[in-house]
């Protein structure tokens, strides 16, 4: 992998990590298009540690709701009377709701970086939650705010996520489309997937850490650098787009990116793996 690679992979990872067309499954593509081997432990490890660079930019653009959290969280462990404080209990929210694909994660970590690695998968997951998605904004109230979460939210949002350990569903996709199931307004939704992304993908890129060895110090640090600066803009993009746009939006680029790779995939110009 060399500096051309990493600046691609950076611009793919911090564009696709929160939006919710699956940031796994593009970087799977464009790590075959650049003809890098995706089974490669280092490859995988590079991959994972990049997405510390767009976790970088949600601890940034969130730092002071971050700070708020964590301190009264701290706050509320010590002295009982603060732990009715609704950011007291936001901190314990992103705790549970980050436990579930902790687990699954690492007790399924051979199957996702193995088969599921195949583009066959990111493709049929692509179109198949698209539906998902279509049915969460046709479904959802939108009666309720962030300051209306709870932990039962919370708990099911999180289970939820673990379908993003399928390429080509999307965290953001999968997350969001639960938030909104469960009554949450799109505002709400998004930001609770960004919390929860932050001990999830920041864990993914520690574990990850031990293989990264067979890559150049520089070029993981430009693509992790790349990663963040591209991330941020996107991240401020997503909370304008959903304020007043249904994430259905995303659904035909969803589904005519997977028909392409069917296509592609079908006629040999692809290998799945």
């Amino acid at each position: 992998m060399d500096y051309l690679d990493a600046v691609v992979l950076g611009l793919v990872e911090g564009l696709t990590e929160f939006l919710p067309i699956s940031s796994t499954g593009h970087l799977t593509i464009a790590e075959q298009l650049l003809g890098l081997d995706v089974d490669d432990p280092s490859v995988t490890a590079f991959t994972a540690v990049i997405q510390m660079g767009a976790i970088a930019a949600v601890i940034l653009y969130f730092f002071g709701d971050i700070r708020r959290i964590a301190t009264a969280w701290g706050r509320g462990l010590v002295k009982p009377e603060h732990r009715g404080d609704y950011d007291h209990r936001m901190g314990w929210f992103i705790i549970v709701g980050s436990l579930p694909i902790g687990v699954v994660g690492f007790a399924a970590q051979d199957l996702i970086t193995g088969p599921l690695r195949s583009l066959w998968v990111v493709a049929a997951a692509l179109i198949a939650w698209s539906a998902v998605m279509l049915y969460a904004e046709r479904r959802a109230r939108q009666d309720r705010g962030e300051g209306e979460v709870t932990l039962a939210d919370a708990a099911i949002i999180g289970l939820v996520q673990c379908f993003a350990l399928i390429p080509g569903v999307s965290r953001s996709g999968a997350t969001i489309s639960a938030g909104l199931l469960r009554g949450l307004d799109r505002v709400a939704a998004t930001r609770l997937a960004f919390f929860l992304g932050v001990p999830s993908l920041t864990a993914a890129g520690l574990y990850e850490l031990k293989d990264v060895g067979g890559i150049d110090v520089g070029v993981t640090v430009v693509g992790t650098l790349v990663s963040f600066a591209v991330a941020y803009a996107s991240i401020a993009w997503l909370l304008r787009f959903v304020a007043h746009h249904s994430i259905g939006a995303f659904v035909p680029y969803r589904v005519g990116l997977g028909l392409l790779l069917i296509l592609l995939l079908g006629t040999g110009v692809l290998t799945a793996t």
